[in-house]
């Protein structure tokens, strides 16, 4: 059975781009960097730091060991080795040869930790832990009461009225990631595309290929080979990214982070539709690839645009733009994902989208189709509307 003249199109895009090393090499590329970062995150989330405290007096030592179960209690990939030497001089020398990281000795007011050229923080933050409660015991002692009744009711503690805060801190991270992979493959695709079709146009191996197949059909198999291409690499590098966060400590958020993405897909599908149909447009409208930098230039301020509001905007402006194709395509997934916005409103922001990706669609294919085969010069949008078919 004999294939509809769009899918030989769209099977040319694809075949040529997948015989085309730069893009191979590049996609490949930027999933070895993607695995590699979450690669070295997991590995760095999963090594235990281990610090070496040296003391030169018994009464160091013993508090020594009090910041040890403090340490090792907040963060089980902490490891704390404690050595004790005869001197201050000993002690100064073990930090100084590296053979200790830090040496702990009484101060003129209090306790001090002296480290080479720095002082880790956590280990830092956990002697101020352990000597605080350590003092505060010896004092509360002394005075006839507890640590228990001179701290009762100072405690403070944290809730969310709306999300837990990694959570949001995760959904910041994701959107990003959604967001700048919406932009890469929109404009690189796009511009890719935009080319092509002035090649073929500046080539005239388009006017032999029209007296095949029509020209709409020539826009719907290149717009169709195109998306197929960069939802195939997008869908890549969210696997990559999806698969590297289960090596991580926000694992657990991989449920409500993978609903999202699910709504992104079909954003993405939607919205880079649409703009797919406008590139091929950009590109019908240039006669020489020279001129598809000028024919672009709205498209490409408003690929940004939306990249920008996805990293920029926030309140009122950003529930507002998540309505508003072809911001959608982006705001609304992330809202999903922060959890600002319900399944009905992500619907009804998906209508909207695809009611004007259909509208985009009809005006792109008269302006194609009417550019398409003129090569006398490049045309403004208002010469192509009016240009006879």
């Amino acid at each position: 059975m004999t294939s509809a003249p769009w899918m030989t199109v769209a099977r040319r895009e694809i075949v040529t781009k997948l015989t085309d090393r730069t893009f191979l090499l590049s996609t490949f590329g930027l999933v070895l960097i993607l695995a590699t970062v979450l690669g070295v995150q997991a590995w760095m989330a999963g090594k235990t730091s281990e610090y070496a405290v040296v003391t030169s007096s018994s009464a160091a030592h013993q508090m020594a060991g009090q910041v040890e179960t403090v340490a090792e209690k907040s963060d089980d990939k902490v490891l704390v080795t404690l050595e004790q030497v005869s001197d201050d001089d000993a002690a100064r020398a073990a930090v100084e040869d590296e053979s200790a990281d830090v040496w702990l000795h009484e101060g003129d007011n209090g306790w001090v930790l002296t480290g080479r050229d720095d002082v880790p923080g956590d280990l830092l933050a956990s002697a101020r832990t352990a000597i605080r409660d350590a003092t505060l015991d010896a004092n509360a002692t002394a005075a006839g009461t507890s640590v228990d009744a001179l701290t009762s009711g100072s405690e403070v503690s944290t809730t969310f009225l709306d999300k837990d805060a990694d959570l949001a801190g995760v959904a910041k991270a994701v959107g990003f990631a959604l967001a700048l992979l919406f932009y890469l493959a929109s404009f690189t695709f796009g511009l890719a595309l935009a080319n092509s079709v002035v090649e073929e146009k500046a080539s005239r191996i388009v006017e032999i290929i029209t007296t095949k197949i029509a020209v709409r059909q020539l826009l719907a198999g290149k717009v169709a080979g195109n998306l197929a291409l960069a939802f195939a690499q997008m869908a890549l590098f969210v696997a990559v990214g999806l698969v590297g966060l289960t090596f991580t400590d926000y694992d657990r958020f991989l449920p409500a982070v993978s609903g999202a993405v699910g709504w992104f897909v079909v954003f993405f599908v939607v919205g880079f539709g649409l703009l797919a149909c406008l590139w091929a447009v950009a590109g019908a409208l240039a006669s020489r690839t020279e001129d598809v930098q000028t024919t672009s230039t709205p498209l490409t301020m408003l690929t940004m645009g939306v990249f920008f509001a996805a990293l920029l905007t926030s309140g009122t402006t950003q529930v507002v733009l998540s309505f508003v194709p072809p911001f959608s395509a982006i705001l609304m997934p992330m809202r999903v994902l922060d959890g600002s916005a319900a399944w009905w409103q992500a619907l009804v922001a998906l209508a909207i989208l695809v009611a004007t990706a259909a509208l985009v669609v009809r005006v792109a294919a008269r302006l194609y189709q009417r550019s398409l085969l003129q090569t006398q010069g490049r045309l403004s949008l208002r010469q192509a509307w009016s240009t006879p078919e």
